[in-house]
């Protein structure tokens, strides 16, 4: 069954803006446009679904979003602050207090344990805070796994962990990059729903992915093409 759209109310808040994005990767005489003046707004409780072909700039996209890669054209807000145009430093601190980011894979420091993780995730944030990542694993059915490391967590479990490490700062934003795209559709489902339940009311999801099953789950769906919005 698709997820029906939610009316947002009046006072809506939002937590990212983005305006007129342009992104250019030159190589030698070669140039890439990746991003053709595209701008994406997401709101308080809002799931957002990137769509688009291989190369129509979704990861760009994001990382500009993120504060992970600077635009070189137009502006990018998250929660009021304007995250990009800035020195890297600055961009990592503010994406450390309101950004959660979630890949497809390497969400994880192998050499950590999922608890671990979540802990040095917290920590860049500036925010060690030991009751909420318990509350954070036992919510993504976790907690008995809080110890192990990430070598030994099924394709399920991995994609929760790095959602916990995602949401260990309460981000403002989630950010997430194909998150399921190495999962069956049995494991998917129950990490989607996750991924839903956390935009709640106060945090704004943005989701790049080919799955059907984003599309279903998302309030609005935004397609990209050729580095442009369609």
């Amino acid at each position: 069954m698709a997820h029906s759209l939610r009316i947002l109310p009046l006072d809506v808040v939002m937590i990212v803006q983005a305006e007129e994005l342009y992104r250019f990767y030159r190589s030698g005489e070669e140039e890439t446009r990746a991003l053709r003046g595209v701008s994406l707004q997401a709101a308080a409780g809002e799931m957002v679904a990137l769509t688009g072909p291989s190369g129509s700039g979704k990861s760009t996209l994001l990382a500009c979003l993120g504060g992970l890669d600077d635009p070189d054209g137009g502006t990018v807000r998250v929660d009021g602050h304007r995250i990009s145009h800035r020195p890297e430093a600055e961009r990592a601190a503010l994406r450390a207090r309101l950004v959660g980011v979630l890949f497809q894979s390497g969400n994880l420091i192998e050499h950590l344990t999922v608890a671990a993780n979540v802990d040095l995730a917290q920590r860049l944030a500036g925010r060690r805070d030991r009751r909420l990542r318990d509350e954070l694993l036992a919510g993504l059915g976790l907690s008995a796994r809080a110890g192990a490391w990430p070598s030994l967590l099924s394709g399920g479990e991995s994609a929760r962990a790095g959602l916990a490490v995602a949401l260990a700062n309460r981000p403002r934003l989630l950010l997430a990059d194909e998150p399921t795209g190495e999962l069956d559709q049995h494991t998917e489902a129950p990490v989607l729903r996750l991924i839903r339940e956390q935009a709640g009311e106060s945090m704004a999801v943005v989701i790049a992915s080919h799955s059907p099953a984003v599309r279903r789950l998302a309030d609005r769906v935004v397609e990209l093409k050729d580095g442009r919005a369609t």
